[in-house]
């Protein structure tokens, strides 16, 4: 079987697809990655064949922005105009060339890349969805109906979707609305085999004894933080633990000035290096880091700045997995004050427990890729 991955924008929408791509090549299938530029090298670093499909749309060159206060519809309004518009329009004419010259006989993509599905429909192939919105709820029925129907035609479709299949790398009860029918939940890819790290590693053997906290504001919105990073390392430096704060491969770690002899600052470090020793997590509330911390029974603070976020932060606390903070409004203090609530109220952690109990009974990648199997 020959099997194409799409995906648009960044890390969260590439790495929900890794598992099970590498699934399929396992079992002897030809896969195909295709993206927009500035994924390329990130997708040949993980081992696959990847041709650009164009665009730099939602990926920017490197730029600092200042916090803004969230607005949800705005960001509901992002998926019908951004991505089941302009990006979709841009990129689906592409996907249909890279299918038809690979022989695409099923084509898998994330949740948001909606021109990926139209072109499976141009192809004649099946499609499968994986979930990169991990609370839901930001898709609503109809809302890109228009765009989309608009795009089939000038491709020379007829309008009207088409069945897919739905792969969900998340635990059923984290979702605040019901998967579609028939979708398939696998194991979160942070369960699989933890890395070495050998300098985190070691500098954590020399502060042994205290909580390990992991602070990150992702690959994407670390860049819009305005003052969030200092703000709140300001408040994690005087706990009495470990923290290692990963700041993207954008920001200099210098620019955080001389931190406290318990904080680590790095460019990156791969989660699972972290999670699965952390105590707690102090993130902006991403999908791909808020389900991991959870699969590997981490409670969370969170603190978010857009995106499907603070529908993610509205499940934590429904859930009892964590606290949410206001990143234009929260002071030092008030960030030390709630990681030592979640560090040291045990409620957190055996809520906490419940969702990863849930992931490790969940089936692994190579169940998706039997399931994918069948469409063809």
């Amino acid at each position: 079987m020959r099997a194409l991955f799409s995906f648009t924008g960044g890390n969260g929408h590439a790495l929900p697809l890794i598992p099970v791509a590498r699934a399929l090549a396992v079992r002897g299938h030809e896969v195909l990655f295709t993206c927009q530029s500035a994924m390329v090298d990130t997708v040949r670093a993980a081992g696959f064949d990847v041709v650009d499909s164009g665009g730099t749309t939602l990926m920017k060159a490197s730029y600092r922005g200042q916090l803004v206060a969230v607005n949800r519809e705005a960001e509901v309004r992002v998926i019908r105009d951004a991505f089941a518009g302009r990006v979709a329009r841009e990129r689906a004419p592409r996907i249909v060339d890279v299918g038809r010259e690979f022989g695409a006989e099923v084509v898998v993509h994330d949740e948001v890349d909606f021109g990926a599905g139209v072109a499976a429909q141009r192809l004649g192939v099946p499609h499968a969805s994986v979930t990169v919105l991990a609370a839901g709820g930001m898709i609503t029925p109809g809302l890109v109906d228009e765009p989309l129907d608009r795009l089939r035609t000038e491709l020379g479709g007829a309008p009207g979707a088409d069945d897919f299949l739905t792969i969900a790398p998340v635990m059923p009860s984290f979702r605040g609305v019901p998967l579609p029918s028939g979708s398939l939940c696998i194991r979160p890819d942070v369960l699989e085999e933890l890395p070495d790290e050998p300098g985190v590693d070691a500098w954590l053997a020399d502060r042994g004894g205290r909580p390990l906290v992991y602070f990150t504001l992702g690959t994407v919105f670390h860049q819009e933080s305005g003052d969030l990073f200092t703000r709140v390392l300001a408040g994690l430096e005087k706990l009495d633990a470990n923290v290692v704060v990963t700041v993207g491969r954008e920001v200099d770690p210098a620019e955080l000035g001389e931190r406290s002899g318990n904080v680590l600052v790095e460019r990156f470090v791969p989660q699972r290096a972290l999670l699965p020793r952390a105590a707690a997590v102090v993130s902006h509330g991403g999908s791909g880091t808020v389900v991991s911390a959870l699969a590997c029974g981490v409670p969370l603070v969170l603190l978010p700045i857009g995106a499907d976020q603070p529908r993610n932060a509205d499940r934590c606390e429904a859930l009892g997995v964590g606290r949410v903070l206001d990143p234009l409004t929260v002071s030092s203090d008030e960030v030390g004050a709630a990681v030592e609530d979640v560090l040291t109220t045990a409620a957190y952690r055996v809520a906490a427990r419940r969702l990863q109990e849930e992931a490790e009974a969940l089936p692994g990648a190579g169940a998706a890729a039997e399931v994918l199997e069948t469409l063809t």
